[in-house]
């Protein structure tokens, strides 16, 4: 039986493992075989282009071993190139910040019409708007809007932007808004006749919202139309399938983006 050290007299001496180190720019070697020493500039076609103390540059191959780190011999490697991560963004298509702490309330307000209205852009506006310290809040309908303006006392630092369904000329919606008389505050809306109809219908998986006979409750009539039950069924099954501003109309975007450009207006911060 070979001893051990028998075993490594015919195995031969061992070779030393020469370390890999990354050709940084700056890192400064030699060139044992010609005594140059100088900081790596940059590597190309293979080659490593070191410049001296004199600002003088020598291009050498990048060989095995071939340079000398304080002394050691090591062979220089091209840089690894790390991916930049990619940026993450929000629902609403905006760049998303990490780490977000929400800012603190401003005086300014986003009123929508009712909870479904405030729940669906909440799901896509929601890390904007904690960026930007937005209150949304139900008005429960549009009737009682000239009375809540009253009541909330607009004024710089303090305005008002309030989305409204179904503003299209000639309607109940259009007749109330067109009382409003305030610079603070600002008023957009869609046509839709509920923010229902404001998601795709792809996204909901349906191929076209139903039309509802005048004089039957819109979203009864949704659900009975479409099998879904009760509305506040219905209304999971809507929120559900909105994942990003892509499930929701062009109308809707605009008219709430618009809104929150309104209330975080920087020229309007001070009294």
């Amino acid at each position: 039986m070979r001893s051990r050290s028998y075993d490594d007299v015919l195995s031969g001496p061992r070779k030393r493992k020469v370390p890999e180190v990354p050709a940084e720019p700056g890192l400064v070697v030699e060139d044992p075989a010609s005594g140059y020493c100088g900081a790596v500039v940059k590597i190309e076609y293979g080659n490593v282009v070191l410049e001296d103390a004199k600002g003088r540059h020598r291009v050498f191959p990048l060989a095995p071993a071939a340079f000398l780190l304080e002394g050691k011999p090591v062979t220089l490697v091209p840089v690894k190139k790390t991916a930049a991560p990619a940026r993450q963004v929000s629902a609403s298509g905006s760049v998303r910040v990490q780490g977000l702490q929400a800012r603190v309330a401003r005086d300014s307000r986003i009123w929508v019409e009712g909870k479904h209205d405030a729940e669906l852009v909440e799901r896509v506006w929601g890390h904007d708007l904690r960026v930007e310290g937005v209150v949304v809040e139900p008005l429960d309908g549009v009737d009682v809007l000239a009375d809540r303006i009253a009541e909330f006392g607009t004024g710089p630092g303090r305005r008002l932007g309030v989305l409204v369904d179904h503003l299209v000329p000639g309607s109940k919606e259009s007749r109330l808004v067109g009382q409003i008389r305030d610079e603070q505050v600002l008023v957009t809306g869609h046509p839709y006749i509920d923010v229902w109809q404001a998601v795709k219908p792809a996204s909901v998986g349906i191929r076209a919202w139903p039309e509802i006979p005048r004089g039957t409750e819109w979203k009864a009539g949704i659900c009975d139309a479409l099998g879904w039950g009760e509305p506040y069924e219905g209304w999971q099954r809507v929120l559900a399938g909105v994942r990003s501003f892509r499930d929701l109309e062009t109308p809707l975007i605009g008219a709430v983006e618009r809104l929150i450009d309104f209330v975080t207006d920087p020229g309007d911060d001070t009294p």
